[in-house]
């Protein structure tokens, strides 16, 4: 088993909620995270046409990376951390800005239920890796069986959408890996986080300045902007880290087959794009594949 820095005792200031959020049961955590994943991205994509692609990926981490900024002070994280840590920081940052990038410019070209179920497809690698028993093999089966039904919709002759869909998900199995490791460490929960989304913004901050820029002349579309990124990437990852400090990597990894349930079921509510019957089916052996599974934990 690999062996991870054991975190710091909290402040008496920072106990109280560190408290609370053990009281909550992981899988509570994660069906948070599963919701917010897709609905800020939704949302997001009304707003393409005002602001552009870049320039939304970049108001979405620019406005995570100031929330988290008073919270995780990453300046004083980067001072303290070791340089096994510190490289596991900038790899998590860098992660997130590539993956919020292409994951903006693959919606643009394709449906959120199409990108949400390649973005999947990887995480079964992860969660093979973890497997222990008959019983998560045959939930893992159900799971994928299900994420499959859900791409009721036609593969695009759009190679470069479905190209930035796939790097979006080879990027989103990296943040589950590396995130897994963050939680753990000293660094880790919000502080590590924050450090982490601080790099991500130094990153896209040439990328999508240029394409932000109008949103600034219209202080509607601004909080409208900083909205999505509070939805998108302020509360989906604090839950996550709440998820991934409790939870094997494997279960996490195996949970995130509920991310095509969630995006179709946001799809239709937010975006109009209704589910059809195999969309159902794919829902419900989904369902049953998450609730068939159990942890090495229990």
């Amino acid at each position: 088993m690999e062996k991870t820095a054991q975190a710091p005792a909290p402040s008496p200031q920072g106990a109280l909620p560190i408290v609370a959020a053990a009281a909550i049961p992981p899988h509570a955590w994660f069906a948070v995270s599963a919701v917010f994943h897709y609905l800020g991205p939704a949302f997001a994509v009304l707003l393409f046409d005002q602001v552009g692609v870049l320039g939304m990926a970049w108001l979405r981490i620019a406005t995570a990376a100031l929330v988290f900024a008073p919270l995780a002070r990453p300046w004083r994280i980067f001072a303290r951390a070791d340089r096994q840590t510190l490289h596991l920081l900038l790899a998590f940052g860098a992660c997130l800005a590539v993956m919020n990038c292409s994951f903006y410019l693959a919606l643009e070209r394709l449906p959120i239920s199409l990108v949400a179920a390649i973005e999947f497809v990887g995480t079964v690698a992860v969660a093979l890796a973890g497997l222990r028993s008959l019983r998560n093999l045959a939930s893992l089966g159900m799971a994928v069986a299900g994420a499959l039904l859900l791409i009721d919709v036609r593969w695009s002759s759009d190679p470069v959408g479905l190209a930035w869909a796939f790097l979006n998900g080879a990027f989103f199995v990296a943040y589950v890996v590396i995130g897994h490791r963050v939680s753990r460490t000293t660094a880790g929960g919000i502080a590590g986080l924050g450090a982490a989304m601080a790099v991500a913004f130094a990153v896209v901050l040439p990328i999508g300045l240029r394409d932000a820029l109008p949103a600034f002349g219209s202080p509607q579309l601004l909080l409208a902007a900083a909205g999505v990124g509070i939805c998108s990437s302020v509360i989906p990852y604090i839950c996550d880290q709440f998820a991934m400090s409790r939870l094997p990597r494997a279960s996490f990894a195996l949970m995130l087959s509920l991310l095509p349930l969630t995006a179709t079921l946001i799809g239709a509510l937010v975006l109009r794009q209704i589910p059809g019957v195999c969309d159902l089916a794919g829902i419900a052996l989904v369902m049953a594949g998450v609730a068939l599974h159990r942890s090495a934990n229990r």
